[in-house]
C-alpha cells in the first residue's frame, strides 16, 4: 500500500498539479480520521503509563544500543529517498509518473525482500550467535554501496547518471531490508520478558526518529550538494549504525539481566 501510494502521489501531481493533489489527500485523509473515530472501540491501546521519562528508555543497554543503530539506519535510507532522489531524476528529465514509478517499485520491492529474508539470513538458536555477525557482514556491504555510488556520480561517467542511480539504489534496498529484518530480529532476542512490548515499542520509535532525522537533513543535503551529498550522509549514518552494531553483546546472558532489571 505505501508503494501504491507513492505512484497515486505523482499521478495526481502529473494529473492536477501541487496544491490540488495536497487538497485531495487532505480530504482523503480526513476520511480515514472520521472512520477511525466512529469504529475503533474506545479501551483499544489502553495500557499502564510508565512512571517516568527515564522509564521510556530501555534497561538493556544492548537494546538502547539496537534502537541507537535504527535511527541511523532508517535515516541513511531517507536521506536520499525522500527529496534527493525524486529532486535528481526530476533534474534528469524524468516525469512525475516515471519518478513516483520507481519509488513505488523501489518500495513494493523492499517489502518482498523483507519477506524472503528467513530464507536468506542464517538464524541461530539463541537469536544472536550468527545474527550479530551476519548484521555486521551486510552492514560493511550496505555502508559501501552508497560511497560507491557518491564517486560514480561525482566521477561524471560516460554512462547515463539516472541508471547508475536506479542500479545502485535497487542494489541498496535489497541490502537494506535484509539488514532491516535483521535488527528486527535482535531487538526481539534482547527483549526481556516482563516488559518486552515496551522494548520493541521503544525499538520502533527509534526507527521513527531516524526517519525524522533523515527526511530533514535530505532536504539539507540536497540543496547542499544534490543526490551526490545525499548519498555521503548516508554512508556516513551507516556508518555509525554500524559502529553501534559492533558494540552488541553476543551472550544471551544480556537478555536474562535485562528481564531481572525489568522485574
Amino acid at each position: 500500500m505505501k508503494g501504491f501510494g507513492f505512484f497515486l502521489g505523482g499521478v495526481l501531481l502529473e494529473a492536477v498539479g501541487f496544491r490540488p493533489a495536497l487538497w485531495l489527500m487532505a480530504g482523503m485523509l480526513a476520511l480515514v480520521l472520521a472512520n477511525v473515530l466512529l469504529s475503533l472501540p474506545v479501551e483499544l491501546g489502553k495500557a499502564k503509563a510508565s512512571k517516568s521519562f527515564g522509564e521510556l528508555f530501555a534497561k538493556s543497554r544492548a537494546i538502547n544500543l539496537v534502537a541507537a543503530a535504527r535511527i541511523f539506519l532508517f535515516g541513511s535510507r531517507d536521506v536520499w529517498f525522500v527529496v534527493g532522489l525524486p529532486v535528481f531524476l526530476y533534474a534528469q528529465g524524468w516525469k512525475y509518473t516515471e519518478i513516483a514509478g520507481f519509488i513505488a517499485a523501489w518500495t513494493i520491492g523492499y517489502g518482498m525482500v523483507q519477506a524472503v529474508a528467513p530464507s536468506v539470513l542464517r538464524r541461530s538458536t539463541d537469536g544472536l550467535s550468527r545474527e550479530i555477525p551476519e548484521a555486521r557482514l551486510w552492514g560493511c556491504v550496505l555502508t559501501a554501496i552508497p560511497v560507491v555510488l557518491a564517486l560514480m556520480l561525482q566521477a561524471h561517467l560516460s554512462v547515463s547518471p539516472g541508471l547508475i542511480v536506479v542500479v545502485g539504489l535497487a542494489v541498496f534496498g535489497f541490502v537494506f531490508a535484509v539488514i532491516s529484518s535483521l535488527h528486527s530480529y535482535l531487538i526481539l532476542a534482547y527483549a526481556g520478558s516482563k516488559k518486552a512490548a515496551e522494548d520493541v515499542g521503544f525499538y520502533y520509535a527509534a526507527n521513527a526518529a531516524g526517519r525524522l532525522i533523515g527526511i530533514v537533513l535530505s532536504g539539507a543535503l540536497a540543496q547542499y550538494g544534490s543526490l551526490p551529498a545525499c548519498l555521503w550522509g548516508s554512508a556516513a549514518m551507516l556508518a555509525l549504525c554500524l559502529a553501534l552494531v559492533f558494540l552488541l553483546p553476543t551472550e544471551m546472558g544480556v537478555r536474562h539481566t535485562a528481564s531481572m532489571a525489568a522485574e
